[in-house]
């Protein structure tokens, strides 16, 4: 059982399909029927149950894709552990908020690449929901997300905690303006929902958008509201324009942490990212805690 079939049929599990899988691994699909029926010879059973062009995954196969993941888990971390005694470092998978990737993680970023110059960097933006299931999956080594995060498969490092402040065009009534949030899974957006069903406000009109300058920019001319830690707001091209209100403090304080899977092996990269992304936090920590309106 070599490791390249396992990872042909994980592929094929994930893609849905042998035509997926192939194209995924860059191959032709003979090559992967040949694997997989090769994989099921030697476990002497069958993996998949064939339903005209397609394939589900048999109870075999479930308890075999466990262990495949496994093991093509331990085979990465194998890699990892020893090109970073060696002359080449790694790559070293990151998530993190778009808030937080656009304003605060490049010169985290620049001082992890200064200490670690031959590190291989892949950063990947998205929700916090969206992030921690890929930690959980192991696609991503570690992500910065919104807080707080208890999950018994993870590690947690607070970074900092941001005090979100509720922000809408000078003059404008932010009670009856829709809120302008992004997509379903950002912690954000669950904070401004709840803030605003706490008001007595209808929640319906929400106005979706994916970077946190559209956002801005749109509540600048007053066609919303948002809620945004203060510290965005203040470095924002849009500042002159943006007007911030304290709101409750329990819906305000929110937590930035640091996940990464607890069988993920220690590194000394991961580390230094967290050290620089605290640092990067500690003199807007201070800036923050004072909220205007």
């Amino acid at each position: 059982m070599d490791l390249q079939s396992l990872r042909t049929f994980q592929a094929v599990v994930e893609e849905g399909g042998i035509l997926s899988a192939s194209r995924k691994l860059n191959t032709v699909q003979s090559n992967v029927t040949a694997r997989i029926k090769r994989l099921e010879t030697e476990v002497g059973t069958e993996l998949f149950y064939r339903k005209g062009r397609g394939l589900e995954l048999a109870p075999s196969g479930k308890v075999l894709l466990d262990y495949a993941r496994q093991m093509l888990r331990l085979e990465s971390q194998a890699e990892l552990a020893v090109r970073q005694v060696g002359e080449q470092t790694g790559e070293l998978r990151i998530g993190a908020m778009e808030i937080f990737a656009a304003l605060r993680l490049p010169l985290a970023l620049k001082s992890l690449r200064r200490i670690h110059p031959k590190l291989s960097l892949r950063v990947q933006t998205d929700t916090s929901a969206v992030l921690i299931d890929q930690v959980l999956d192991h696609k991503l080594d570690c992500a910065v997300v919104c807080g707080p995060v208890d999950h018994p498969e993870l590690r947690v490092d607070e970074v900092t905690t941001e005090e979100l402040v509720l922000v809408c065009a000078p003059d404008e009534d932010s009670g009856r303006l829709p809120l302008i949030l992004f997509r379903e899974g950002c912690a954000y957006r669950a904070r401004a929902l709840a803030w605003r069903r706490a008001r007595g406000h209808h929640i319906d009109e929400v106005m979706e958008f994916g970077t946190l300058d559209g956002i801005l920019g749109c509540v600048a001319v007053g066609l919303g509201s948002t809620l945004v830690p203060s510290w965005v707001v203040d470095q924002s091209r849009y500042r002159e324009d943006l007007h911030m209100q304290a709101i409750d403090a329990d819906l305000a304080s929110v937590p930035t942490v640091l996940v990464r899977h607890r069988d993920t092996l220690p590194l000394k990269a991961m580390d230094t990212l967290f050290e620089t992304v605290r640092a990067q936090c500690q003199p807007a920590c201070c800036t923050s805690c004072t909220t205007a309106g």
